[in-house]
């Protein structure tokens, strides 16, 4: 594009890679300021479009999102190693599932509806600082070459690698989408972390069951370890967790996902170039202790519009000083065997306050209430730990298979019918 007297033009407005929860959060908070135009960059419908995916997270009243939630809970159950239940209230805030699809089809609408926001299907390739801005290539599904400009880039597309750290582990999981022969689940309890399945030699293994009916929920073997599992040790786990421990009888299994989450220590740079930034789980929003990340997303998206409406420095930190070497330490501990990972989390919620412990879990209480959680952990192995992570070195990450998210597939064969 060229000025008047035939000189390029200035790119304005702002140029988003990527159509997952990180680049359509930053495009709909961008448009809420009415003043920014805003491009989004999708891939075609094809093997580079993924797959429909569940993001959790934990919200106090209705969110900007509330249109796309398809469940929530009030209430949340931790079952311990021993079979112990503990079920806590963390009200005002209420635990919350959002579809990717429907997601997707709320904001598009909205972005739809707005004059500066248009969404552009085509294949990214290479995101990179021009005079004055970023500017993206990229390749529409006839095979035409598209050049997008604009005054920044925000590029959201997953790492192809994770950066050198202390301590890397995986959050793999895979989920069936079941129903019943009968009703099986209550509908106002999320349970959390279920630790009645065995756990394996390294890093801890729990199950995970959000009810979207009585008779209908998404159930989830997950484990936090160095290396992903194959299919068939996925299925085996589910199939012993869903007849031996939760007793579900008869059911069908509708769907599936499955995905990898880093746990890391590392540090993902935020910038790319003077107007290019990375957002989502490759600016280090994904939490390194727990795996979420879009709660952090809509905070970090809000925060972005803030700052180029004020003019600012556009990309904050997705998480606290504190947080991160909290979560540090942590990681290294559990990967060093220190602590035993069912207990540890067991017993922080069994001593803090369900509310007090999701608010530390997204780095927002206070030092001193972060120094009352810390009373509730092994403080032996957690201060020994905290002092070896100083001197030890980053060491690059091992292949993971990437993108981390999760991928739909088909339903196992072999189930029980109803």
């Amino acid at each position: 594009m060229r000025g008047a007297h035939g000189s390029p033009a200035k790119p304005e407005g702002v140029v988003i890679v990527g159509g997952g929860a990180a680049g359509l959060s930053l495009a709909h908070w961008l448009t809420k300021t009415g003043r920014t135009p805003v491009t989004v960059v999708e891939p075609p419908d094809g093997p580079l479009r993924p797959a429909e995916r569940t993001w959790c997270y934990w919200d106090e009243g209705p969110g900007a999102f509330e249109e796309a939630v398809l469940a929530s809970w009030p209430l949340l159950r931790i079952h311990g190693r021993d079979g112990g239940a503990l079920t806590a209230d963390p009200a005002p805030l209420r635990y919350r599932m959002v579809r990717s699809t429907a997601f997707e089809t709320l904001v598009h609408a909205r972005l739809a509806h707005h004059p500066g926001a248009r969404v552009v299907r085509a294949t990214a390739h290479t995101v990179r600082d021009v005079p004055g801005g970023a500017e993206v290539r990229c390749t529409a599904p006839d095979g035409r070459e598209l050049t997008l400009r604009g005054r920044y880039a925000f590029d959201s597309r997953p790492p192809r690698r994770l950066p050198p750290a202390r301590t890397t582990l995986l959050q793999h999981f895979r989920g069936w989408f079941v129903r019943t022969a009968a009703p099986r689940f209550d509908p106002d309890v999320a349970d959390l972390m279920d630790f009645r399945v065995p756990q394996p030699r390294h890093g801890l293994a729990f199950g995970y069951v959000l009810p979207l009916a009585p008779d209908r929920a998404l159930v989830e073997y997950t484990e936090f370890s160095r290396a992903p599992l194959g299919t068939a040790a996925y299925e085996a786990a589910l199939g012993h967790y869903t007849r031996e421990v939760l007793g579900l009888g008869a059911l069908r299994v509708e769907t599936a996902e499955q995905g990898v989450i880093p746990m890391t220590d590392g540090h993902f740079p935020r910038r790319a170039g003077a107007s290019v930034f990375r957002i989502g789980t490759a600016g280090g929003a994904t939490r390194p202790a727990t795996g979420y990340t879009f709660a952090t997303v809509q905070r970090q998206s809000r925060a972005v519009a803030r700052a180029l409406a004020e003019g600012r420095d556009p990309v904050p930190r997705p998480h606290g000083r504190r947080a991160l070497a909290m979560d540090a330490v942590l990681l290294r501990a559990l990967d060093a065997g220190r602590v035993d990972g069912p207990d540890f989390f067991t017993g922080l919620f069994r001593g803090v306050p369900a509310e007090r412990l999701l608010r530390f879990l997204d780095g927002a209480t206070s030092p001193r209430e972060e120094f009352g959680i810390g009373l509730r952990t092994p403080i032996g192995p957690m201060l020994r730990t905290a002092a070896e992570l100083p001197f030890l070195p980053r060491r690059a990450a091992p292949d993971v298979p990437f993108p981390p998210r999760r991928t739909a597939v088909r339903p196992p064969s072999g189930e029980k019918p109803l």
